[in-house]
């Protein structure tokens, strides 16, 4: 199975590839960035109708009911405040997010596994400090052996990340998909360029 098709179906889930509303907190920040959080056109014409949202920006195409025409949200922004998460799921899209989408042996891109620093079989658990992205090939390399039983290196040593370095990272690896209106939102406080 082709790398590249994995990464875009855990970052682009089929039901958000038409017109997908950006969703913003109450303080106009992105409710996450790891992954961008995105709902679905429908989702964001029910949250407005139900009040639990404003819209802040539309696509060009409409939608129509029995007696309306709605303009599709691009941007909507939570009425509640939503208190963010002070710890990060352990899933397998955080731990590559973590890594970068990056083999933490060779540095290879795109087909990623992940890997048991040390291994189960001898101990290992599985947690943020003992889990890493791996390619194939490194991880058919290691096996069950130890590190310095298997001749690779780890470019960075695993630990928990913090939601600020999560976000951080979550910059750098957008979706492949982002329209236009989306943008004064998700990067208003980067720096300027001078």
């Amino acid at each position: 199975m082709d790398g590249d098709f994995r990464t875009n179906f855990v970052r682009e889930p089929s039901a958000l590839r038409s017109h997908p509303a950006l969703v913003l907190n109450a303080d106009y920040r992105p409710l996450s960035y790891y992954p961008l959080s995105l709902w679905t056109w429908q989702d964001a014409i029910k949250a407005a109708y139900l009040d639990r949202v404003t819209i802040v920006a539309e696509y060009d195409q409409t939608v129509r009911s029995q007696r309306d025409e709605i303009r599709i949200p691009s941007v909507v922004v939570l009425k509640d405040y939503i208190k963010p998460q002070k710890r990060v799921a352990f899933t397998r899209f955080n731990l590559f997010l973590r890594d970068e989408f990056a083999c933490q042996y060779c540095g290879a891109r795109g087909d990623l596994t992940f890997d048991h620093v040390t291994p189960r079989a001898r101990g290992g658990v599985t947690s943020w400090e003992n889990v890493v992205a791996a390619c194939s090939p490194c991880n058919l390399r290691k096996g069950a052996r130890l590190l310095s039983q298997s001749g690779l290196h780890l470019n960075r040593k695993p630990r928990q990340p913090s939601p600020e370095e999560m976000h951080t990272h979550g910059r750098r690896f957008p979706p492949n998909y982002l329209h236009q209106s989306w943008m004064d939102f998700l990067y208003w406080d980067a720096e300027l360029d001078a």
